[in-house]
């Protein structure tokens, strides 16, 4: 029989995540090594995983309902930008070895209580995972699962010479949130800053807008790493390449209040990372059908710039364009983890 000791990796198990996995029978309560999901006809299984770690992906003092809820949602963007059906997830956490059972305890409560809330939101259910206790800092893992027709998942592959780019919502919240989350952009109104802290903390899967490009996206990604990186990987992978102008990057109010006082801003607002928008890619003549997404999704889809064919050895390049015309170099393309 499990150890139920309180504060065991068993107890946390029950009390705190085995609710989470009422809705999926076959996560069978946690109790067992694994779980069984009936893949639905006619669909394919997507799946993607995404670690974050206290002090690099996320200030180390962010509470643990935050955390729950930005680690989810960084998942399900990957699945919108594949325009896949959110289905279930497991996660993995790595408790840093100095916590009390209580520190311990208390984090895990609150940590379930973001993941809760947003299963609601987001219609997905927890069916496994794992806890453990090592050296070094909190460390977090989450595998998501969806469902999509096989082979119309949007890749970064498709795009091609002539097609235009687009973006979904704002860019560069994140970022500009991430520096107030660090005591930085006093300046700004209380309601701006308060606005870009909670795009940091809280990003919004665009599972809606995703779907309903299927067909539509000739390519598409999530900005995870920053508008000009992955929008670099979709031209990488599809050997092509790109210009977008800064003019038409649609910013929030908030970033632009925030811009107008710091120019020197427009770099990690557009290099940054972190907003979980979606870049992707269509025909011109598409605009018409991209524009009835946005209506139905209610999410704003802005073509910003457009595709070309590379010059020799420059397939990857994304150039960007300000406002006087003139190209605007950033000193790095974006977010790297090496």
């Amino acid at each position: 029989m499990a150890d139920q000791t309180p504060g065991n990796e068993f107890d946390l198990i029950a009390r705190h995540f085995a609710p989470l996995a009422r809705a999926e029978p076959g996560a069978f309560g946690l109790t067992d090594d694994a779980a069984v999901l009936a893949v639905p006809e006619g669909r394919a299984l997507v799946a993607t995983t995404d670690t974050m770690v206290a002090g690099v992906h996320f200030l180390a003092d962010l509470p643990a309902e935050a955390v729950g809820a930005r680690l989810l949602r960084v998942n399900l963007s990957d699945l919108a930008s594949m325009g896949a059906m959110p289905a279930a997830y497991v996660v993995s956490l790595s408790f840093p070895r100095d916590l009390s059972a209580t520190e311990r305890d208390d984090w895990a409560a609150g940590f379930a209580r973001g993941l809760s809330a947003d299963q609601d939101v987001f219609g997905v259910t927890l069916v496994g995972g794992d806890s453990v206790s090592a050296p070094g800092p909190l460390s977090l893992t989450l595998t998501a699962f969806g469902w999509i027709e096989p082979g119309r998942e949007m890749r970064r592959s498709g795009a091609h010479d002539g097609e235009l780019v687009y973006v979904s919502g704002t860019i560069g919240d994140a970022a500009l949130g991430l520096e107030a989350e660090r005591g930085n952009l006093q300046e700004l109104a209380p309601e701006h800053r308060a606005a870009l802290i909670d795009r940091f903390r809280r990003p919004v899967p665009r599972l809606q807008a995703g779907q309903g490009l299927v067909g539509i996206a000739s390519a598409a990604a999530d900005i995870s790493d920053g508008l000009v990186a992955d929008l670099g990987h979709i031209c990488e992978a599809s050997g092509v390449a790109a210009e977008i102008e800064v003019p038409s990057v649609p910013f929030s109010d908030a970033a632009r209040a925030a811009l107008a006082g710091h120019p020197e801003l427009l770099e990690p607002m557009l290099t940054g990372g972190d907003d979980y928008e979606l870049v992707f890619t269509a025909p011109k003549d598409a605009r018409d059908a991209v524009a009835k997404v946005a209506v139905e999704t209610g999410v704003p889809l802005t073509p910003i710039g457009t595709i070309s064919r590379p010059a020799s050895g420059e397939h990857g390049r994304v150039r960007v364009i300000g406002a006087d015309g003139r190209d605007v170099a950033f000193a790095a393309g974006g977010y790297r983890h090496f």
